[in-house]
């Protein structure tokens, strides 16, 4: 379990904990049932291929849910997260090793709770941000 992130020890600027992933087909076979995201480019590597892919790709929701992993594993049990988005601007493939990252931009307090503001991301393994995005979670005091 995470240990708690506490609104005083949250400074603009600082990093949050990185999050390695290694998807697998395996895996997104799993997410297609789970999902209902039948769409072959994510399974089927002559099917991805045929659409000028250099292998199955992850699914976008699935990349969404490892930030939404991000933040809650650093926030830990007591925060909450109250605003994630983000974009596709890469494709990533299993076999690789994703890596979530992010800054805190913003610490402030707004009806009555302590939030904070996060970039997110995740990289590709030449460090290159596939997957931008944003977050702000509320976390308690000490």
């Amino acid at each position: 379990m995470a240990e708690q992130v506490y609104w005083e020890d949250v400074t603009e600027g600082m990093e949050i904990t990185p999050l390695a992933k290694e998807p697998t087909t395996q895996q997104l076979v799993k997410y297609a049932g789970a999902s209902g995201d039948y769409y072959q480019i994510h399974y089927d590597k002559d099917f991805a291929a045929g659409n000028d892919l250099d292998g199955v790709i992850l699914h976008g929701a699935l990349k969404n849910a490892f930030l939404g992993q991000l933040m809650t594993q650093w926030m830990g049990p007591e925060g909450m997260l109250k605003k994630l988005s983000c974009q596709y601007r890469g494709m990533d493939f299993p076999g690789q090793t994703i890596t979530g990252k992010g800054t805190v931009t913003r610490k402030y307090q707004e009806q009555g709770q302590n939030l904070v503001d996060c970039d997110i991301w995740l990289e590709n393994p030449k460090g290159e941000k596939t997957t931008p995005g944003a977050a702000t979670v509320a976390l308690p005091s000490r």
